[in-house]
């Protein structure tokens, strides 16, 4: 069964009922200019089989960032990161200089799992070093590897199920985002 984004409001049953039944679900902190590589990762995360809390779908965090009321926003992003287990950042040249990121890692600190994974091309010596101390994803290997973590399904199962792609495919659904071999 395909994960589900839970700050979708047609979501919004389901997303009880998986959170009260402690269904994992990994929260996306990224920088809003990243939403097209990050939509990528959270469509192949709920693919696999895992909730998502990715905010392009938050009616309210909308409104909120529409009427500048960083107030409502606070309260957007804690609801998202309270409703998740887990934490994934996304990070590219651009979250390097996010105000929200750092927040929101901080925010979610003791109460997710938290990861990052890198976009291409970012090296080593470009990472804050905030994040230089949680599980850091370099690219689709690792991502399957943090997949197969999270389901406790192995690799053999979730390509054969075609929950995920071996990270050798041709023509990945990530090859655009993320590196292949790492």
């Amino acid at each position: 069964m395909a994960g589900i984004n839970r700050a979708l409001s047609l979501n919004e049953s389901r997303a009880k009922i998986n959170f009260s039944t402690s269904v994992k679900c990994v929260f996306i902190s990224h920088q809003k200019d990243d939403t097209i590589y990050c939509k990528k990762i959270a469509n192949y995360l709920m693919d696999a089989g895992i909730d998502v809390y990715f905010d392009e779908f938050d009616s309210d965090l909308k409104f909120y960032r529409q009427t500048n009321n960083p107030n409502g926003i606070v309260l957007s992003i804690k609801k998202g990161i309270n409703m998740s287990s887990h934490m994934l950042c996304v990070i590219s040249p651009k979250t390097l200089y996010s105000k929200w990121v750092p927040w929101e890692i901080g925010y979610g600190h003791e109460s997710t799992i938290q990861g990052a994974i890198t976009i291409k091309g970012i090296k080593d010596e470009d990472l804050p070093d905030y994040l230089k101390t949680t599980n850091m994803l370099r690219g689709t290997k690792s991502l399957n590897n943090f997949i197969q973590n999270l389901t406790g399904q192995s690799e053999y199962i979730l390509e054969n199920y075609n929950l995920i792609k071996k990270h050798t495919t041709l023509s990945h659904p990530l090859d655009d985002v993320l590196d292949w071999n790492q």
